[in-house]
């Protein structure tokens, strides 16, 4: 991340510059950051963005907070267009200081695309701006952590199960697979991820599932596409884990996890052979 690119974004009349990416399956920009603050949006397809070890999937009914200097990639398991919108840090009136998903409702979403037309009068998109700044409403979050190992044994076992979720494979036959015992890929795991085995596996399938999820696929083949044999069992793991049904958690349910900490973050996928993009002067 020390070589990230660093985006500037031209200045506008108020303090929001909105601009439009579109994104092939499997494509994810560079590490890269912005002076400005960032909201992205998915404002066609679902989006994922990366920072660091985290990672957020953001259909249409979320954003995303990126706070000016974070670095962070963004791409997209689909076809998709990404939105962002970029505002100056001393003129927005907004200061959270960590990645904040925020729910987009039809009003915001039509507000975006107004402010992103280019012929609009200057009052009028002053008066548009300080709608949309009043209507970013922070989500509650809770995380689906899948650290990453640094153990060569480990890191062959998590490239495995990154690769196919749905591998069902025992701890047992993981570990003569890396040429370790049991005992020791257990030991291996902990120490390196801070999970048992079987709960990172379970937060790698929670995070595949996410994406399709956000598509719009039903439930029992997203189910099936990351290893449960039944939708209850997918159900009851995610509610588990996460402390809501997956509906709740894609659409912005603010009824869940207030006692909960951190942020919504998980690994970004592994998607074979990405094409990573680079946009010199307004990276996305």
């Amino acid at each position: 991340m020390t070589d990230a690119v660093v985006g500037a974004v031209p200045a506008g009349v108020g303090a929001i510059v909105v601009g439009n990416f579109p994104l092939a399956s499997g494509q994810w920009f560079v590490p890269h950051s912005h002076p400005q603050h960032q909201l992205a949006w998915a404002r066609r397809g679902v989006l994922g963005v990366a920072v660091g070890d985290a990672y957020w999937v953001l259909p249409r009914t979320r954003a995303l907070w990126l706070p000016a200097g974070v670095v962070h990639r963004t791409g997209a398991t689909r076809d998709a267009v990404l939105c962002s919108l970029y505002l100056e840090p001393d003129r927005c009136g907004r200061g959270w200081a960590e990645p904040t998903p925020v729910g987009v409702d039809g009003l915001l979403a039509h507000l975006i695309a107004y402010l992103g037309r280019e012929e609009l009068p200057d009052d009028a998109r002053l008066r548009a701006e300080a709608v949309v700044l009043d209507l970013l409403r922070p989500l509650p979050a809770t995380p689906i952590d899948v650290p990453d190992p640094a153990d060569d044994r480990v890191r062959a076992v998590a490239g495995a199960l990154l690769a196919n979720p749905a591998d069902d494979r025992s701890l047992e036959a993981h570990a003569r697979a890396a040429g370790v015992s049991r005992r020791t890929l257990t030991r291996l795991f902990a120490q390196d991820t801070g999970m048992s085995f079987d709960r990172w596996r379970t937060h790698v399938r929670l995070r595949a599932a996410l994406p399709l999820l956000a598509e719009g696929q039903p439930v029992s083949r997203v189910a099936h596409a990351v290893g449960y044999a039944t939708p209850s069992a997918f159900l009851a793991a995610f509610r588990r884990t996460v402390g809501t049904s997956p509906g709740r958690y894609l659409h912005g349910d603010a009824s869940f996890g207030a006692s909960a900490t951190g942020t919504a973050g998980e690994r970004p996928p592994q998607v074979p052979g990405p094409r990573e993009t680079g946009e010199p002067g307004a990276s996305p």
